[in-house]
């Protein structure tokens, strides 16, 4: 048995992936200590579930460059002498830190010097993610900045995990070792949830409800979906747009609806738990998911995506590399991002061919098979238990379970 501590800032558990992993370290025997922020009024320790976390009062807030680096400085400083303390206490084995930002691997400098592994779970290319937000071109101060701390973190760590093969490979290409990084994809937890107990036969209706859900910020585009339900509203009489979840974005999308009149067409439900979600999403008749391409996108996959496939729902989504790479036209009906004309035209090609949708969610259900968590949380603690020493097994690489290159027949075959 391991003693691991995984340092995040986010909340836990509402960060999904963080959860996840924390609960696959417990199923598989290991104590697991989480380290994180308080949300509301959660207290700074807590034991549940076999997790034990604590929680630092540092508000995750949105804002400019300097409230972002004031925050991560404050909660980096925090996070290095709590979990400096701890391993003193406890002499963790391993060390997980997450993304965002890179540099949190620092926090684990104690118990690395004390002879504890450092894994570090990269859920974002800094780089790009920089030059995204903030509209400023690769070669820019910003960006060579991220690409230094980058390179430094991956450098620092004993291991490295991330969410697609595509991140992979932009971390090779600028520079770190290829067999020093593994991939584990971000899918949805369908043992937690279990798809089966929302889904159900329901009664034959006259609407037609399209569900998006998450964060809502301008680089989701649930601007382009808005825009699309105003298209096809006499196209399709009986079209719904539900949208749950809350974010900087979500005035000007109300200001949009109340602009185009779309208010008896699309619903705000601000955010709720996944619990509280899921039957929302089992009720809807399609998923959208219309991110707005760029470099930082089109190298990740939204875990929206993976909780539709699950729910055996049909999802219509904008194109990108690696949507392309792990399930492509078969799977989902695409559209080019940024254009809403060609996001109206999928909503209503699904909309009106019945038999697409199922073909669309059964081709998904075959390709998600390899990617679903149960498969890659054993990948997960194989990575950490090697890390440990705790199993001589051979790297994960040598079998990847998960490779977007297989074609869905070579999946159909394992399902």
């Amino acid at each position: 048995m391991a003693r691991v501590c995984i340092i995040s800032h986010s909340h836990y558990p509402y960060d999904a992936r963080v959860s996840r992993q924390a609960r696959a370290l417990v199923q598989a025997g290991h104590d697991v200590d989480v380290i994180g922020l308080q949300y509301e009024d959660q207290p700074f320790f807590q034991h549940a579930d076999g997790v034990s976390v604590y929680r630092f009062p540092i508000g995750r807030l949105r804002g400019g460059k300097l409230r972002y680096l004031f925050e991560f400085v404050v909660f980096q400083a925090a996070a290095t002498a709590l979990a400096g303390m701890l391993h003193l206490r406890h002499r963790y084995s391993v060390v997980e830190t997450t993304s965002v930002p890179d540099w949190l691997v620092f926090a684990a400098i104690v118990p690395k010097l004390l002879g504890a592994r450092v894994l570090l779970d990269l859920h974002e290319c800094m780089p790009e993610y920089g030059a995204t937000k903030y509209g400023v071109p690769p070669e820019h101060r910003i960006v060579r900045v991220l690409t230094f701390l980058e390179r430094a973190s991956i450098r620092f760590a004993d291991f490295v995990t991330t969410c697609t093969e595509q991140m992979r490979e932009r971390f090779v290409e600028r520079g770190a070792p290829a067999e020093k990084i593994d991939v584990v994809l971000n899918s949805f937890d369908d043992e937690r949830f279990t798809p089966e107990r929302y889904l159900s036969e329901r009664p034959a209706s006259d609407s037609f409800t399209l569900i998006c859900h998450g964060t809502v910020e301008p680089n989701y585009g649930l601007d382009l979906a808005v825009r699309a339900v105003g298209i096809l509203r006499d196209r399709i009489p009986g079209l719904r747009l539900e949208i749950w979840g809350d974010g900087t974005h979500r005035p000007d999308l109300e200001a949009l609806t109340h602009e185009l009149g779309l208010h008896d067409r699309v619903f705000f439900n601000g955010w709720v738990t996944m619990d509280k979600l899921m039957p929302h999403l089992a009720a809807a008749d399609a998923g959208v998911v219309a991110v707005r391409r760029d470099a930082f996108r089109d190298v990740t996959l939204c875990t929206k995506m993976f909780d539709l496939v699950s729910l055996h729902k049909p999802l219509i989504i904008s194109r990108t590399r690696a949507v392309d790479a792990y399930f492509g036209d078969d799977c989902f009906q695409i559209f080019e991002s940024g254009d809403e004309q060609d996001l109206a035209e999928a909503i209503y090609t699904v909309y009106a061919d019945p038999a697409l949708r199922l073909r669309l969610v059964r081709n998904a259900t075959a390709r998600n098979e390899p990617y679903r968590w149960v498969h890659q949380a054993r990948r997960y603690v194989e990575i950490v238990e090697r890390l440990a020493g705790r199993t001589r097994a051979a790297s994960p690489r040598g079998t990847r379970a998960e490779s977007p290159r297989e074609t869905l027949a070579e999946v159909a075959e394992k399902v």
